[in-house]
Order: C-alpha cells, then sequence, then structure tokens
C-alpha cells in the first residue's frame, strides 16, 4: 500500500518521526497480543519453510496463491500503520481533507486493473523487470529496474524502522534500540525461511486484524451518533467551533473554523503541490516493487484481475472507516481532557487520535489490541519490502545479468537469503542513524521514484511498439534522477530537514515534473534511436502483444 503502502506522509503522522517521542508505561495487553501474533506467523513461517525449495518457492510461493487470498495480501501490504493512524490523525486535525488524501491511494489501483493486472502475470515471473525487459536487452533495462527496486525500498525501509521504533516507543513502553531490533530479527525470519508463502500470510492475518479492529472501532463511533453520519458531522462540527472559542478566537471565526472541516483546503493549499503529490500517490502504486510482485504468486492472468478487485474493495472499506474513526475520534477524543496535554494537544504526539480512540470506546483491552496490530502492520509491509528487494538483487542483478541467465535455482536462493541477512542489517542500522530525524518525506520520495521511474518505463513497454531498450533504461533513470533531486531541493528536505533556508524548489512534491519527464525522455530516446537493437526491440514487440492479452507461453504456477 505502504504502502504504503507504507507509512504516509501525513503531518500528523510526521510527529512519530521527528524528534523524541514520549515513553510511554509498558503496556502488557499490547505486548501479550503481540507476541500471541508473532507466535501464530513464526508457526507459519516454520510451514512454509518446509515447503520452500526453489528461487520460484522464495520469490513466488510457487504461483499457488489464490485470487482472493492474494487480494487480501495485497490489501495487507499497502494499508500500513500510517494509513491507520496517519490518515485517522490527519481527518481529526483538518477534516474533509483526510477524506481526499486517502483517495489518492485508491486511485491507482483501477490502473493495475485495467492497464497492468493480466499484463503483469503474462509477462511475467519473479520481479517487474521480467516485465519491463521483455523485448529488450536485458542487463541495462534490468540494471535500471534494480537500482529503482533497491532505492525505493530502501526510503520506504528507513520510514518504515524508524516508524516502528517510534511507535513502539509510545504504545509498548519498549526502548527505540530494542524495538527496531525486534522488527529487523522478525523480518528476516520471516523472508528468509519462509519466502513469499510466509510473507503473504503474514499479510493476511495482519489485514484481516486491521480491517475487524477498524470495523468495531467505526461501529461503536456510528453507535454513540445513533449510526447518523450527519449527526457525527454536526457532532464534530460543534466540537471544533468550541475548541476555537475557547482557544480565544470570536464567535464568527470559532464557527467558521468548524464549518472549515467539512470542506477541502485546510491540508494542501497550493494547486501545482495538491496535484503533483496526486500523481504520485496514484501513478506510484501503480510502480511499487513490492506491491507489482504479488501479481507472480497467482496461478494465472484471471487470478490476477481477481487479486486487484479483492484489494480495491478491502482497500476502499477501509478508508471509508478510517474517515469515521477520524471524525469519531473528533467527537470522543478531543473532548476528554484525559488524552489532551495542557495545550489541547494529543497525549503522545497527533498521530495517537485512532489510539487514544480505542481505549476511550474499548479499555485497555482493545487498546493493547490495536496497539498490536499497530506494530504487526509495520512488521508485515517490512517483510514484503525486503522480499521484493532480495528478489532484484539476485534475480535481476544476479542471476540474469552477472550469470547472464544461467545460475541455477540453489544459487539465486542462496543470493536472495544472503541479501536478505543484508538489507535486515541494513535496515536496523539505517532505523538507528534516523532515529532522531523528519524521515516523513522518505515516503513521498519513494512514491515519487516509482512514479517517476518504473511506472513510465512499465507502461511505454506494454503499450507502446517504438520503445527500446535505451529510451527504457536511460529514459527511466531520468524520471528517477529528476524526482530524487527536485525533491533533496523542495521545502520537505532543503529547509525542514536540513535547514538550508529557502528551498530552491518550491512545492511539496516533485511527481508533476518528474512523472513528465520520465515520459518524455523515454518517448524521445526511443524515437531517436537508430541503432541495430532498437530495430530488434520494435520488432519484438507483436510476439509481446500476443502473449500479454492471450497468455500462451505464459509461465506456469509450479503448484496450485
Amino acid at each position: 500500500m505502504l504502502a504504503l503502502l507504507a507509512l504516509i506522509p501525513a503531518p500528523a503522522f510526521a510527529a512519530a518521526l521527528e524528534g523524541e517521542a514520549q515513553r510511554q508505561p509498558v503496556n502488557w495487553v499490547a505486548i501479550g497480543m503481540f507476541v500471541a501474533f508473532v507466535g501464530l506467523t513464526l508457526w507459519i513461517t516454520k510451514a512454509a519453510a518446509a515447503r520452500t525449495r526453489t528461487a520460484s518457492d522464495f520469490y513466488t510461493a510457487g504461483g499457488g496463491i489464490s485470487g482472493f487470498q492474494n487480494g487480501l495480501a495485497m490489501a495487507g501490504d499497502y494499508m500500513s500503520a500510517a494509513s491507520f493512524l496517519g490518515i485517522s490523525a490527519q481527518i481529526f486535525n483538518d477534516g474533509y481533507d483526510g477524506l481526499i488524501y486517502s483517495t489518492g491511494f485508491l486511485v491507482g489501483w483501477p490502473i493495475l486493473l485495467f492497464l497492468m493486472a493480466e499484463r503483469l502475470r503474462n509477462l511475467g515471473r519473479f520481479t517487474f523487470a521480467d516485465v519491463a525487459s521483455y523485448r529488450f536487452a536485458q542487463p541495462p533495462v534490468r540494471s535500471f529496474a534494480a537500482v529503482s527496486t533497491l532505492l525505493v525500498v530502501s526510503f520506504y525501509l528507513v520510514a518504515q524502522m524508524v516508524g516502528a521504533g517510534q511507535l513502539i516507543k509510545l504504545l509498548f513502553g519498549l526502548p527505540y534500540g530494542a524495538a527496531v531490533g525486534i522488527v529487523g530479527g522478525l523480518m528476516m525470519l520471516y523472508v528468509l525461511f519462509g519466502g513469499m508463502r510466509a510473507t503473504t500470510w503474514v499479510q493476511i492475518i495482519k489485514a484481516v486484524l486491521l480491517l475487524g479492529g477498524a470495523s468495531f472501532m467505526a461501529l461503536m463511533v456510528m453507535a454513540q451518533s445513533g449510526f447518523s453520519l450527519e449527526a457525527l458531522f454536526a457532532r464534530a462540527v460543534e466540537v471544533k467551533t468550541q475548541a476555537a472559542l475557547a482557544g480565544g478566537a470570536g464567535a464568527a471565526e470559532a464557527a467558521e473554523r468548524g464549518r472549515s472541516i467539512m470542506a477541502p483546503g485546510n491540508f494542501i493549499k497550493d494547486p501545482v503541490s495538491a496535484i503533483s503529490f496526486g500523481l504520485a500517490l496514484m501513478l506510484g502504486t501503480a510502480g511499487l516493487p513490492h506491491i507489482l510482485m504479488r501479481f507472480f504468486t497467482v496461478p494465472d492472468a484471471k487470478e490476477a484481475r481477481k487479486s486487484v478487485l479483492w484489494a480495491t474493495g478491502w482497500i476502499g472499506y477501509f478508508y471509508i472507516l478510517t474517515f469515521i474513526i477520524g471524525f469519531g475520534a473528533i467527537v470522543l477524543v478531543g473532548t476528554q481532557p484525559a488524552y489532551l496535554d495542557g495545550q489541547g494537544a494529543l497525549r503522545g504526539g497527533g498521530n495517537m487520535a485512532a489510539i487514544h480512540l480505542a481505549h476511550a470506546i474499548g479499555g485497555n483491552a482493545f487498546l493493547g489490541f490495536i496497539s498490536a496490530v499497530a506494530f504487526a502492520t509495520i512488521l508485515a509491509v517490512v517483510a514484503g519490502l525486503t522480499l521484493s528487494a532480495a528478489s532484484a538483487v539476485s534475480h535481476d542483478l544476479y542471476a540474469t545479468v552477472l550469470k547472464r541467465g544461467e545460475a541455477d535455482s540453489a544459487d539465486e536462493l542462496r543470493v536472495s537469503r544472503i541479501t536478505t541477512l543484508a538489507l535486515g542489517a541494513f535496515a536496523v542500522l539505517l532505523g538507528l542513524l534516523f532515529e532522531k530525524q523528519n524521515v516523513a518525506f522518505m515516503v513521498s520520495l519513494a512514491f515519487a521514484l516509482a512514479a517517476s521511474g518504473n511506472f513510465p518505463v512499465l507502461i511505454l513497454s506494454l503499450l507502446w511498439s517504438g520503445c527500446t531498450t535505451r529510451g527504457a533504461a536511460w529514459g527511466g533513470t531520468i524520471g528517477l534522477l529528476t524526482a530524487f533531486v527536485l525533491t533533496l531541493l523542495s521545502p520537505a528536505v532543503w529547509t525542514a530537514t536540513f535547514g538550508l533556508g529557502e528551498a530552491p524548489f518550491p512545492y511539496s512534491s516533485a511527481a508533476i515534473f518528474s512523472v513528465p519527464a520520465g515520459f518524455i525522455a523515454i518517448w524521445l530516446i526511443s524515437l531517436v534511436d537508430r541503432s541495430p537493437r532498437a530495430a530488434v526491440d520494435r520488432a519484438g514487440y507483436a510476439a509481446q502483444r500476443v502473449r500479454a492479452e492471450t497468455g500462451i507461453g505464459a509461465f506456469a504456477a509450479s503448484e496450485h
């Protein structure tokens, strides 16, 4: 999702990712529930390890995951802790804008369903580079895809690990370093021994727990308002109006502030940044390597389409729940002094709205459950990210580029596991190094990179016969670099993180510039490419289209 998706760069959630978080008392209920979750998933990992013998088992669970299971796992991969905590906190603070915000993460899924799902499954085997390089020279395009995957995953991993440390510090009372080490160690166990099968079931269980917990919260909120959305919204407007009056605002101004939560404009006020941010969310979803990898875990193209359909349904339902939860927090948390500090802000940070709401409606037991689900959510997303990065190194770089397709399955599997260990250690190290830094921008950068590099290469290689090896490799690289450089020059990094004064690039998101840069670069380089390889690339489009549309010759599942 983080994913998301992954952690979402909401201002409310960013508070948990910067500075020193407030240490809370140990929550033994939450720890007990998390230990139960870990015990169950480790048992699943042990069972999966006995069936993970080949590279196909490790990367794609042998292609034996059903469309329904894969859709639920996709939803679990995408519904990050910040989708739950961050968006509900965004709604708690700004009201209606939070719904617009969450919609951006949903609208990318129809692109996957109608333009990519069937073609991806018919052309690919283990990674999205299989699809992007289908008719091209393998080394340049796979090298680009592997570097792009590692960049996107690295930025995601930093945000996830820092988020895990800060959240567990807030929720469980554990030290930051211990929380980061626990996440890193468990993630390595899941991926090392269970591969995609264990990762899939971790994501499915986490999705069920998260959907169940959010459904109960939304149901209890609606019960408090007589199952009337109109009554809930009216009460929320009243609460915000009273808070403004208490803060010293006049009657007219307070009434305006109260009504503002039912209208857009409180979050992103600059139209260019709003459009750019929407582009990154929408197109980035269709370029995230850990999401694209899940299309190869199903037996055929029909199940791939089912996967996206189910995932879209679960994710859409989840975001509706977060809207209700956010307004419920305004009514049930914003009016209770026990959840507020002396300045009227939420205790524990701005992202704690849903956590406090869980306590308000279900006491310590439900608070413990939601806290454990939040940690489990990060753990599941980190496992999916690590697996996609390990696959890029072992399958794309080692087996295809270095060994030129002659590596056997055992060698490839060994490289995957070595890469997993290295990535786990790297993720823990980054989590410790970035503890005191604001890393929220790293997630927006990951989405922008995926939208500017991976997505243009995939779409043009699938749909344009004129695309060439040079166009895909160099054009995709230009899109990646443009997104990376402009993000570094943006206010979120240049000013807020580096403290270098006024940012050279004035907008919060680079996608409105970097996505067209990627598409134009691929188109222009391919257009002027007159090399012998370019002629081969263009001639191969007809055969690629037949396989993409019909599935004739597609890799079959090794088990059903």
